[in-house]
């Protein structure tokens, strides 16, 4: 039988599923792709209705930068109580953290 701990996990892999599928709703404006499978979303942290995501963006002067993570913080919030928007630029952002399906679309070649 499952522990507590056990279902704590399971229902904070729900969770997580939730907010990715509500990140893949959230795009680049000037590249066309969501966030999620573009790179941008580096962790997301879910503690019971808090959730913590650590993100960066394609660069420190892009101009939607604003926009973006006000979208990302409210997509989120759809899932849990609240929310913190963490945005590094430690590893930058580059392909590495883009999905297959991304670096085929966008014909990036590592």
């Amino acid at each position: 039988m499952g522990s507590q701990s056990d279902n704590t996990k399971t229902e904070n892999n729900t969770v997580t599923e939730e907010i990715i599928a509500n990140l893949r709703q959230v795009y680049d404006p000037e590249i066309s792709i969501n966030v999620y499978d573009l790179g941008l979303i580096y962790n997301i942290d879910v503690n019971e209705s808090h959730c913590d995501i650590t993100m960066t963006l394609t660069s420190a002067f892009c101009p939607a930068a604003d926009m973006i993570i006000a979208e990302v913080h409210d997509a989120v919030c759809l899932v849990v109580k609240t929310c913190d928007v963490k945005v590094t630029f430690d590893p930058p952002f580059g392909p590495w953290a883009m999905s297959e399906e991304t670096k085929m679309i966008l014909g990036v070649w590592e």
